[in-house]
């Protein structure tokens, strides 16, 4: 049995493997386990191992590189229309890769080294906090503006914001005179305080009119 092309389907726990000969004929089909994945291809002879390009295939294409396999990723959206239509699984995921690795149009993804996958990783949990920090200034907009405190759109007006309610006269005075040395969030905590204390005021009366 000689395999000359790899289709591996990548995974958290279970890898899928379709290996086809140089006819492209299957020849092997298996599912290997994370912690055996390195031990079988340590077994199998040199050949071209195929996989979709995402985070975790430039780790293993590095890895099964050091092992001399000659390690290729390829674009999902390349392999997208080489899937049979009502088998979505991995062994058909596999072999997917296999038939579109062959392509003559087909491009491959080069594989990151270390630096240039840390240096993207930087740059995603970077978008991420620029992204939640946006979202809070933004829900703290649309919050203030229920109690009639209004902020311009953009990050750079949020301690305009916060010096708006800081003079608040609405707001208890021990309240106003630490909200300038308040986080965003602090902030947000205020407005949902006073926000409580309206309702349950508002409940108070009518529950006293139900009374009466």
């Amino acid at each position: 049995m000689s395999i000359s092309m790899i289709g591996l389907d990548t995974a958290k726990s279970v890898f899928q493997v379709h290996g086809v000969d140089a006819a492209g004929k299957a020849v092997i089909r298996r599912r290997i386990r994370r912690s055996d994945l390195i031990a079988f291809f340590e077994k199998q002879e040199a050949c071209m191992v195929v996989m979709e390009a995402c985070g975790a295939a430039h780790h293993w294409g590095r890895t099964l590189t050091g092992l001399g396999h000659n390690v290729k990723l390829i674009a999902p959206e390349a392999v997208k229309p080489f899937m049979k239509k009502g088998k979505k699984n991995d062994a058909a995921d596999a072999a997917a890769i296999c038939i579109a690795a062959v392509r003559p149009e087909v491009k491959f993804v080069p594989i990151k080294n270390l630096g240039q996958q840390g240096t993207l990783a930087l740059h995603t949990a970077r978008s991420l906090l620029v992204k939640q920090k946006t979202m809070l200034a933004n829900t703290m907009r649309g919050l203030a503006t229920e109690f009639g405190v209004t902020m311009p759109k953009g990050i750079q007006n949020v301690d305009d914001l916060m010096t708006q309610v800081a003079a608040d006269e609405c707001l208890p005075q021990k309240h106003a005179k630490r909200v300038r040395n308040y986080t965003t969030t602090s902030v947000l905590q205020i407005c949902a305080s006073r926000h409580l204390k309206r309702r349950s005021s508002i409940t108070r009366g009518t529950m006293r009119q139900r009374v009466a």
